[in-house]
């Protein structure tokens, strides 16, 4: 007995452990594939319920800074408590994850918003599946967001892309999917879930997921939409079914029936016409329902019919699928109607799924993503330090590229066109595969600490500018530089272990260069204009100095004769002393007299323009300066507080890029700026004003207005003691002197740039439509990359010769940016130059500023350089157009060829050609005196 008794324990012990193993194995051989990752996790742990294991986000994101707990109770989470955020001024932030070509994938990812102390001004951010956005997250509820795409390569990214305040997330979750099961294998579309019911489950708290589930979809239990609609439950089983079913037999064994008619409202769906795939599911439960015909529906979308005469055994089994495509905006309404002819029984619906059909963004060109993957990851291994290497994560291009790459459209795929990584602190070797990149024009490594040889480049490099300068590189330059057939720019100075000379086929006359020395003739020649300009200015505001305080000490009220009769000009006289600039630089603002701006204006005889603060007019004070008078108009937008801002700043500012401000009047509740006269008006006036201030401007004049109107604004941004934003830049503010020299204007609107503890909010976002910054009118955090933003779109007037916004114009041609953007990244700017300056600008300092326009309209401040860089790329612009026009009259004075014309574009310049029109057009002889290399630096 006591033998029979041992044996059947043992027989029972062995029975168990063969049913564990039989439960053991399927779940772990289902999971073969799942990637379940829990961020901020300390370390791998299995789910309860489902046994999926869950391991940490470690391996992406080891800093545990980001990490915080939820004290809070998480309703639709119970097993998890974390969030990571991600604490970024700006881009995205990239879980990069392995998958299979052509596999079908689910990918799913909780954010669970956290305590509300969490993010007080809410978080708002897109979410990515490869370059394509899928959903918005906004913190408020807890979110979780599935979609269903097809791998075209061995990894995708999923990523999160700041919009505004912190990117959260919990949970993602990645699940293999049966090729055939929803996309059938096509990678041209990511299938986002709306819904998935499982209808007619009583216990509404039950879902059913894996293992029951072997893709891990979650089925959520719906119970019926009106009174009237019956719960249905059975435990019958599936027959004869050819089709292979995947939804659990759980959901399918409840039910949710009608004698008449099922409906399903959705009105929560996006706005928008996007198109959806509908799914039903059905299993007959009503036993006493055998044959086709006895249970006949009509199913409706949106009160259109899209399938007539449904009969679930039509095809002689219990279970039928239906897949039906529709189009919504906002809401999504389906309904089941019992056919009007021979049904017995009404519809009948078991599950259901509504699935958002989202067009597949084709990602940027494979091979400059990986060069760009090996580059990153290279400099991690001598940078681990360096934080910014941290953002550059995901696609280098889409929805936004990387700081410092610039990406266009080449033959419908995104290629890297500009890499500048200068001044990052980079340090060790530079890496060989940059090279690698077969659309770059433009490479920037400068001001780093790289310190090994010039890597070689491959003789198919479409390279046309190179700048090496600052690093400590050693060895020589490789003779494949010399061979690149399209480079145009090469600097390599300041490396004090790199061989100076230059491969003996070198091109010096194609390429401009800088020899290797450090500090090149243009930084020495710069320096000697500097210090012309800087010493002269030191003895003009002495002697203006000496000659104020000396006005000053006379305790009477100035006289000015105007007319041969005397008025009274000033009833006391106003300097400020800037003493963090410059100690000893005095700037005089006078007070006038209304009589004694009536005399000099005679009676506001002569009206030359109108703006938002009133009228502006021409007039002459007694010492024989023409001015311009600003008269605030009673019905003016801009008030008292424009004016004084106007007169605080002007009078603690002055620059030669700048209106001076010579006087006010304040009296008889008029309010009067005055300013010298610009006899050559506005730049928009010279661009596409009226016909009779329109004159037409040579390319080397708008491109020394460009330049001047830069350097007034880097003046104005650089400002010691506090950065100005002037928040209105545009042609209209930007005037030109008797010598053609631009001065800013309007500094009505003008801040002074946040500083650290403030908001960086305004109250009220200011500027001019067609040149408003789209951050800040969105964010209204203002910075100085809003004015570059709208300098940005006052280079592209200067090189096109259009208004920034004119409706009257094609529909795709209102917007200057929009409009000029698809031309620019397909390297064709003879579209879109002015056709009066074609065939009279150097390629290259054309291609220069367009360049610079490009980088400044980005929509991210982030990507958009500073007023300073700005300054430097146009002064290389200039030195460019002078070299080439020197060169271009040396030519002629021998008969070599004739000025104008394509004899800009001889086989020794050739650059980027740009064809010249047939007839060229005449242009006005410029004013500004080419032989200075370079016009005159800020003081």
């Amino acid at each position: 007995m006591m033998m029979e008794g041992l044996d059947c324990w043992i027989l029972r012990s062995v029975e168990f452990f063969i049913i564990c193993l039989f439960i053991l194995i399927p779940s772990t051989c289902a999971q073969q594939g799942f990637l379940s990752i829990a961020c901020c996790a300390d370390s791998d742990y299995t789910e309860p319920n489902s046994r999926i294991i869950w391991k940490p986000d470690d391996a992406w994101f080891p800093d545990k800074t980001d990490c915080r707990k939820i004290t809070r109770p998480v309703v639709n989470n119970k097993f998890y408590d974390r969030v990571r955020d991600f604490k970024i001024d700006s881009g995205k932030r990239c879980y990069n994850l392995p998958t299979s070509k052509d596999q079908e994938y689910l990918i799913r990812s909780t954010f669970l918003y956290g305590d509300t102390v969490r993010t007080p001004l809410g978080s708002s951010f897109n979410v990515l599946v490869g370059a394509t956005p899928i959903s918005q997250v906004n913190s408020s509820v807890d979110s979780v967001v599935e979609g269903i795409f097809t791998a075209d390569s061995e990894y995708i990214d999923f990523c999160l892309d700041q919009k505004k305040g912190d990117p959260y997330i919990s949970q993602l979750e990645l699940r293999p999917v049966n090729n055939s099961e929803y996309l059938g294998g096509q990678s041209a579309t990511v299938l986002k879930l709306v819904k998935r019911f499982d209808l007619g489950r009583s216990d509404k708290e039950h879902s059913f997921r894996y293992p029951d589930d072997r893709f891990d979809r979650i089925w959520v239990p719906k119970l019926g939409p009106e009174p009237k609609t019956y719960n249905v439950s059975s435990r019958i089983g599936i027959s004869n079914s050819d089709a292979e079913v995947t939804v659990p037999l759980q959901v399918l064994q409840t039910a949710l029936t009608d004698p008449e008619r099922l409906m399903f409202p959705h009105s929560d769906l996006d706005s928008g016409d996007y198109n959806y795939t509908v799914i039903l599911y059905f299993l007959e439960l009503n036993e006493t329902v055998k044959f086709s015909g006895q249970r006949v529906f009509d199913i409706y979308i949106n009160n259109v019919k899209k399938h007539e005469r449904f009969d679930i055994l039509a095809h002689g089994s219990n279970y039928a699928k239906l897949v039906l495509n529709v189009t919504a905006n906002g809401s999504l309404n389906l309904t089941l109607v019992k056919a009007s002819n021979g049904s017995e029984f009404g519809p009948i619906c078991n599950a259901y799924e509504i699935l958002q059909l989202r067009s597949w963004v084709p990602e940027t060109n494979q091979e400059d993503v990986n060069v760009m993957v090996k580059v990153i990851n290279e400099l991690k291994e001598y940078n681990r330090e360096n934080a910014e290497l941290e953002e550059w994560s995901g696609d280098p291009c889409l929805p936004n590229p990387w700081k410092g790459l610039i990406c266009s459209s080449n033959n419908a795929s995104t290629v890297i066109k500009e890499l500048d990584f200068s001044s990052r602190k980079l340090l060790g070797v530079l890496p060989p595969i940059v090279t690698g990149l077969t659309h770059l024009e433009k490479l920037n490594l400068s001001n780093n600490h790289f310190t090994n040889e010039i890597p070689q480049f491959p003789e198919s490099s479409m390279l046309r500018s190179v700048d090496l300068s600052h690093n400590d590189l050693k060895g020589m330059l490789p003779e494949s530089l010399s061979l690149l057939p399209h480079l145009t720019t090469l600097y390599f100075g300041c490396n004090p272990h790199l061989d100076k000379h230059l491969p003996p086929a070198f091109n010096s006359t194609r390429v401009t260069t800088d020899h290797g020395i450090c500090g090149s003739q243009k930084s020495t020649r710069k320096g000697i204009v500097i210090g012309a300009v800087a010493c002269g200015s030191f003895l003009f505001t002495v002697a203006v100095g000496i000659a104020v305080v000396c006005f000053y000490k006379r305790k009477f009220v100035v006289q000015g004769k105007l007319d041969g009769k005397r008025y009274p000009m000033t009833k006391n006289l106003v300097f400020s002393v800037h003493s963090k600039d410059d100690p000893l630089k005095l700037i005089a603002i006078q007070a006038f007299s209304l009589e004694y701006i009536e005399a000099a204006t005679q009676k506001y005889k002569t009206l030359i323009g109108e703006g938002g603060f009133g009228s502006v007019y021409r007039g002459t004070l007694a010492d024989g300066q023409e001015v311009a008078v600003k008269v605030r108009s009673s019905t003016s937008t801009q008030g008292t507080r424009e004016f004084e801002n106007e007169l605080n700043l002007l009078s603690a500012i002055q620059h030669e890029n700048l209106v001076p401000l010579l006087g006010y009047c304040c009296e008889n509740d008029q309010q009067i700026l005055v300013y010298p006269f610009m006899s050559n008006g506005s730049l928009q006036d010279r661009l596409y004003g009226e016909a009779a201030k329109r004159k037409t401007l040579d390319w080397p004049t708008r491109l020394s207005i460009a330049l001047g109107a830069a350097r007034g604004l880097m003046y104005l941004h650089t400002f010691a003691g506090r950065s100005v934003i002037h928040r209105d830049v545009k042609s209209s503010n930007i005037l030109l002197d008797h010598s053609m020299c631009a001065k800013v204007a309007d500094f009505g609107f003008s801040k002074y740039a946040p500083q650290e503890g403030d908001s960086g909010a305004s109250l009220e976002v200011r500027g001019t439509a067609g040149y408003l910054d789209p951050e800040y009118y969105s964010t209204q955090h203002l910075s100085a990359k809003s004015d570059v933003f709208s300098f940005g779109v006052v280079l592209l007037e200067i090189i096109s010769g259009r208004e920034p916004l004119n409706i009257r114009r094609p529909r795709n041609e209102w917007s200057l940016v929009e409009w000029a953007k698809p031309y620019i990244r397909e390297s064709k700017i003879d579209e879109i130059v002015d056709p009066s300056i074609k065939g009279g600008y150097h390629a290259e300092a054309m291609w220069r500023m367009v360049e610079v326009a490009l980088a400044c309209i980005e929509p991210f401040s982030a990507y958009r350089p500073c007023m300073a860089d700005i300054v430097r790329e146009l002064e290389d612009a200039f030195i460019i157009e002078n070299n080439a026009s020197e060169y271009m009259k040396s030519i002629d004075s021998i008969g070599g060829y004739s000025i104008g014309g394509s004899a800009r574009y001889s086989k020794v310049m050739e650059k980027r050609i740009v064809l010249p029109p047939t007839t060229p057009s005449p242009t006005e002889p410029s004013p500004v005196n080419t032989q200075n290399l370079v016009p005159p630096e800020p003081r």
